[in-house]
């Protein structure tokens, strides 16, 4: 039996990955026992036995990292707006919670007297990536972030390869395309808006739009979210050759193409819906994140995501609308 935690078990990727995981499972795995740790969940969760506790605490992780799980998904984060505002906090939970666990599982391996290497898969951002950009970005394109957030999850990047290399745990980072469309009430995130001027005009709701429509961004759906950490789950890592951050694949679009896609799909009176009204705060936030990728690793390793933002909403619209 595979023995997985899912860290971050009761947000909205966690969720996705919980249900993909007890409806797919993983490859050349029989049976899963999969836990969820979160400071809450959702009413109707997926499966999985739930742990609530509080990410930044030293003795959380150690209690966590007893449990010697196989496989553990390090989602919890505080987002990046909210990073951003509150300095302090945005350190505490976005690094600090990684530094806790990975030395929680240092402990047990060298109590294991080296036998306990559990696979860790962290899910980054590509905030870690900071201007100036080339027209696309490559696997080599240096990481210097503009964003506490992108900061952050920069620094634990480092920590995991670090404890790779020395082999207490066996971890990949995985820098995701922002993820859209969310399903649920907007979040704290500066991109949150991405997702907001789809999801809102098609569940009959006003939606604003804080920046101008030639905003260029990357994205992903849920789906694909959670395909990219099943598939990380199993990946050998040796084919990454000490190089454990990969560039996601994902599809780079205008808001002005997210829009048109919208219209083509549910029409224009969805489209009325949409409200401009520009954001300063946010405009300068997104003004520093990167546009557009060249994901051949990720690619030749195996994963894979949309290629046109009509498959994104249509995702939506299958799999959360009616929810």
């Amino acid at each position: 039996m595979t023995r997985i935690l899912i860290i971050g078990g009761g947000g909205m990727v966690g969720q996705k990955l919980a249900y993909r995981l007890a409806a797919d499972g993983l490859a050349a795995q029989d049976k899963l026992d999969v836990a969820l740790f979160d400071m809450g969940f959702p009413d109707n969760s997926a499966p999985g036995r739930q742990i609530t506790g509080n990410v930044a605490s030293e003795d959380t992780a150690k209690s966590l990292a007893a449990e010697r799980f196989d496989i553990i998904f390090h989602l919890a984060a505080i987002v990046s707006g909210e990073a951003e505002t509150d300095f302090d906090k945005g350190w505490a939970i976005n690094m600090m919670s990684m530094w806790h666990l990975l030395e929680a599982l240092r402990a047990e391996h060298l109590a294991s007297e080296g036998r306990y290497v559990p696979r860790i898969v962290f899910t980054s951002s590509i905030a870690v990536f900071g201007g100036p950009y080339p027209d696309k970005i490559t696997d080599t394109f240096l990481s210097a972030p503009q964003t506490s957030y992108g900061a952050q999850k920069a620094t634990c990047e480092l920590m995991l390869t670090d404890f790779s290399r020395k082999g207490f745990v066996d971890g990949l980072s995985l820098r995701l395309p922002t993820i859209c469309v969310r399903p649920g009430k907007a979040n704290l995130a500066a991109s949150s808006f991405f997702s907001g001027i789809i999801r809102e005009p098609l569940n009959g709701q006003e939606a604003v739009l804080p920046v101008p429509d030639t905003v260029r961004h990357w994205h992903a759906s849920p789906k694909s979210a959670a395909g990219f950490l099943t598939h990380a789950a199993t990946l050998d890592t040796e084919l990454l050759e000490g190089r454990r951050a990969l560039n996601l694949p994902g599809l780079s679009c205008t808001v002005a193409e997210q829009i048109e896609a919208l219209r083509s799909i549910a029409g224009q009176n969805v489209v009325d819906r949409i409200v401009s009204r520009p954001d300063p705060a946010i405009m300068k936030i997104v003004s520093g994140w990167p546009r557009d990728f060249q994901p051949d690793r990720a690619i030749a390793l195996g994963f894979k995501a949309e290629t046109s933002f009509e498959q994104i909403i249509q995702t939506y619209i299958a799999d959360d609308l009616d929810a």
